[in-house]
């Protein structure tokens, strides 16, 4: 089924919007889920927890681009369930590390200003990734949007695990630069 058909499904408060998701994006969010939560059961939770997600942001939202609507949706989800994990007891996974590896050149706004400050932030990382090549901008995206380890990151793209280290090292110096730049304190 085409993405646009599957929308007007959420529109129509069609149950079988949820079923068609599941079909055609359940391996894509999943793979999300469990590169963050590192635990099958939690990803599968994570899952349910996307589609009620989905059926209660449309309407009104009407996403151009489904997988990467659901994509953030299950990322925001999976997330959350870290920190509240993390909360409880500190412990492994890649999403910390990988938290603590973009620490060095993304800010941490405190406030009432945050969303506003997380938008305008988001939009000049993304301007940012325009600026680089292909591979380095999908190696940066593969670490710290879908949360992948740098050895499947390394397997993907035929590279050496310390050749990933170099370059996500290099985007990030690359990123903070750009963002000092744009008037960004750090």
């Amino acid at each position: 089924m085409e993405d646009q058909q599957i929308v007007d499904l959420y529109w129509r408060r069609d149950a079988d919007a949820i079923g068609e998701t599941a079909s055609k994006y359940g391996g894509y969010c999943r793979t999300i889920a469990q590169n963050i939560l590192s635990d099958r059961q939690d990803a599968e939770e994570c899952l349910n927890d996307t589609w009620m997600g989905a059926w209660n942001a449309m309407p009104p939202h009407r996403p151009r681009k489904l997988p990467a609507f659901l994509g953030k949706i299950t990322r925001s989800i999976a997330c959350d369930a870290v920190r509240s994990r993390s909360a409880q007891k500190r412990g492994g996974g890649e999403y910390p590390a990988a938290l603590e590896e973009l620490g060095e050149c993304v800010p941490s706004v405190p406030g009432a200003d945050r969303e506003v400050e997380d938008r305008e932030l988001e939009r000049m990382v993304d301007r940012f990734l325009h600026t680089l090549p292909e591979r380095d901008c999908s190696v940066f995206l593969r670490r710290y949007w879908y949360v992948e380890p740098v050895e499947r990151i390394a397997a993907r793209y035929g590279m050496k695990e310390n050749t990933v280290k170099t370059s996500l090292f290099r985007t990030r110096r690359k990123l903070r630069t750009y963002l000092e730049k744009e008037g960004i304190l750090l």
